[in-house]
């Protein structure tokens, strides 16, 4: 296993509560606990790299593995979410904006968090909603004022994030972006967390990782890492110095380009080489 995609993320297995795994696309997914791994998955990180999961889930039995578990979100309580806005050139001009010549960060509660398969449930007090995809990059070690070519060296791994906004509110008001951001179920991550060596043995380098924002199976905009204002190393870089970044934080860095989502669509993040996260919409109860 140590020589394929080694990808971690958080499952119930047989029934019981949400645990970390990691996945063996021949085995299953073993539990992290049973390989002596503690903790949630941003405190694994903190102690451990993909390197040593994959050797341990190599070593494991056959039957420490489970080929059925209900996948959901990789963690629910990681310390910090930074989205970045209008990264993609092409996304600002959908919204008659101008990329910014420093990043448009912004910050989202953890109360946002669904997984795979969960609804994304559309606010009353909206009347236009946007589903984003983008790859996230979930920090694995600590990091403060890091340079740019040491930032990826903190990065644990990426996933697929469908990031949520209520845009009709933003326009109303650039001001209104923390609120138009931070309804329930406005951040979408999973299946699984892809190592960058992973990643990279994949598309060889990662500006060219394709960003696909999906709606009832139908690609709508799709670009890649190479066309993002910033990239991925500066934005880890950018942030650390403006704030401690620790395991488990994510940095969603930017959509090629958002969709309308009303009640009864479903919506993907698609990342060929990373995964395809999939979300059904429904009204908010």
């Amino acid at each position: 296993m140590a020589d394929r995609f080694v990808q971690v993320g958080s499952a119930k297995v047989a029934g019981g509560n949400e645990v970390p795994v990691v996945l063996d696309p021949d085995r299953g997914v073993v539990p992290l606990a049973e390989l002596g791994f503690d903790g949630d998955l941003p405190t694994i990180f903190g102690t451990t790299t993909l390197a040593e999961l994959a050797v341990a889930a190599e070593r494991a039995p056959d039957g420490a593995f489970h080929t059925s578990a209900e996948v959901v979100a990789p963690y629910r309580n990681p310390r910090k979410i930074w989205g970045i806005g209008l990264n993609y050139l092409e996304h600002a001009g959908d919204l008659s904006e101008n990329v910014p010549t420093e990043p448009a960060s912004f910050m989202k509660g953890d109360h946002t968090i669904i997984g795979p398969g969960d609804p994304i449930p559309v606010p009353s007090q909206s009347r236009r909603t946007t589903a984003e995809a983008e790859l996230g990059l979930v920090i694995g070690r600590e990091c403060y004022q890091v340079e740019e070519d040491e930032a990826l060296d903190h990065v644990f791994g990426v996933v697929p994030v469908l990031d949520q906004t209520a845009e009709d509110i933003l326009e109303r008001n650039p001001r209104f972006l923390t609120r138009s951001k931070n309804f329930p179920g406005f951040f979408s991550f999973g299946p699984w967390i892809t190592g960058l060596d992973a990643v990279l043995a994949h598309w060889g380098t990662l500006d060219a990782v394709e960003v696909s924002t999906v709606l009832n199976g139908e690609v709508r905009r799709s670009n890649t890492v190479a066309n993002m204002a910033f990239s991925p190393a500066f934005l880890v870089s950018f942030h650390s110095k403006v704030m401690p970044l620790y395991p488990g934080d994510i940095i969603s860095p930017g959509t090629p380009g958002a969709v309308h989502i009303t009640p009864g669509d479903t919506a993907e993040s698609r990342i060929p080489g990373v995964g395809t996260l999939t979300n059904p919409v429904t009204p908010a109860p």
